[in-house]
């Protein structure tokens, strides 16, 4: 028996050393997540929303320049972005076209490229008719004549050009086509006169504009306002076509651009009382010139042609000896039409110039020689282009040049 205790005791005190000298086993801990790595629910959610970005989104590389832009760096560029804009008024403003307000220069090559169509209208058939002939006679004169004549010269003025070189070629003096050439040249400087450009006597000088409509009127103020503003003149801008109001906005444009003052009234006003206000305030800034724009009439509406005189006399009444100068402003592309245009014109108010627009979009350039020879009065500007330098004062020797020299240019010209 007593055995038996002494073996339970055994197996007690086994069990007792094996429970208290084993190791307690290791709980098991979860996988640890990697960086950037998510929970199982939360991964498939963003695998499915990269599925849906397009390929070259997903593949977009960091720009280089973020990569190696230091922190710092990063967040005063991007605090820059983030930075008002500026306001309109500080933003500055558009260049104005490169040419805008130089005054011309004696240049017969610009003239040349803007008389191209005239060059390659009658000049080109002049120089086909003469170039190359052995024998001056009466027979060429009269076809030189009959070239003028279906050339917007006018026929008195074409006579007059035609009786000049029989007198020469009475003199022996035209014995070759050169000769000729030169001489058909030379007759029209001595037709074109003088030219020349406004004449600022007094302060301020005003310039009343007159015209039919769509002669460019209100263009060639802006323009003209320009080559006065790069001369160092100060001006103001009357709207006194007070019937269309985009004439009124040309003007404002014009007058923002060059510093110009602009004295408007309201649609329909008085154009009379408008230039009269444009005048005292001329007067009240101490401005060199002002320019009065009109609107435009055509010569055969009596009642819009004995407005002028009215609008000439309350301008008169503004400063004594006002409008000093009255220029018609012609559209060379209506030819003889303009010269009838300018008599009608001069039949109601003394006119003192023209400004002959459109001739590089004309082969009627040769209207200029028949409006000064008829009409007696100066050319004082004339029109080639767009751009404000391409108003350009008249000078008859330049124009000349520019239609007559180089009669090679001529020839390729017309090819």
């Amino acid at each position: 028996m007593t055995l038996v205790y002494v073996l339970v005791a055994v197996v007690v005190l086994a069990v007792i050393f094996f429970l208290v000298t084993r190791k307690p086993a290791e709980p098991t801990l979860p996988e640890a997540k990697k960086p950037g790595a998510l929970e199982p629910k939360k991964q498939q959610v963003a695998e499915r929303k990269e599925e849906r970005k397009p390929d070259e989104e997903r593949a977009r590389p960091i720009p280089k320049t973020i990569r190696e832009t230091p922190a710092s760096k990063r967040e005063e560029h991007e605090g820059a972005a983030e930075a008002p804009a500026k306001k309109p008024s500080e933003r500055p403003k558009p260049a104005l076209e490169e040419d805008f307000g130089k005054p011309a220069v004696f240049d017969p090559a610009t003239v040349r490229r803007g008389l191209a169509r005239t060059r390659g209208g009658f000049i080109a058939r002049l120089n086909d008719l003469i170039r190359g002939r052995k024998v001056v006679d009466p027979a060429l004169l009269s076809e030189i004549e009959e070239v003028l004549l279906t050339s917007d010269v006018g026929v008195k003025t074409s006579q007059k050009l035609i009786q000049r070189l029989h007198e020469r070629l009475e003199r022996n003096e035209l014995d070759d086509a050169e000769k000729v050439w030169s001489a058909l040249g030379a007759e029209a400087r001595a037709i074109l006169g003088d030219g020349g450009r406004l004449k600022l006597r007094n302060k301020p000088t005003v310039v009343l504009m007159v015209g039919v409509n769509g002669s460019g009127k209100t263009t060639t103020i802006g323009k003209l306002a320009s080559k006065l503003k790069a001369q160092g003149k100060s001006v103001v801008l009357g709207a006194g076509d007070t019937f269309r109001a985009a004439a009124v906005q040309q003007l404002e444009v014009w007058g923002e651009r060059e510093g110009a003052t602009v004295v408007k009234g309201k649609e329909g006003a008085d154009p009379g009382s408008v230039l009269f206000d444009a005048v005292n305030k001329a007067k009240e800034l101490g401005a060199d010139v002002v320019l009065a724009d009109t609107a435009g009439r055509l010569q055969t509406k009596s009642n819009l042609m004995d407005e002028l005189a009215k609008i000439r006399r309350t301008v008169a009444k503004a400063l004594d000896g006002a409008p000093h100068e009255t220029l018609l402003v012609l559209d060379s592309t209506n030819g003889q039409n303009a010269i009838q245009q300018a008599r009608l014109f001069m039949e109601t108010i003394p006119l003192t110039g023209i400004v002959l627009t459109k001739l590089d979009g004309t082969a009627k350039g040769g209207v200029i020689l028949a409006i000064a020879d008829e009409l007696g009065l100066p050319v004082r500007y004339i029109g080639i282009g767009e751009k404000a330098a391409d108003l350009r004062e008249f000078d008859p020797a330049e124009f000349v040049e520019a239609l007559f020299a180089g009669r090679d240019a001529i020839s390729n010209e017309a090819a």
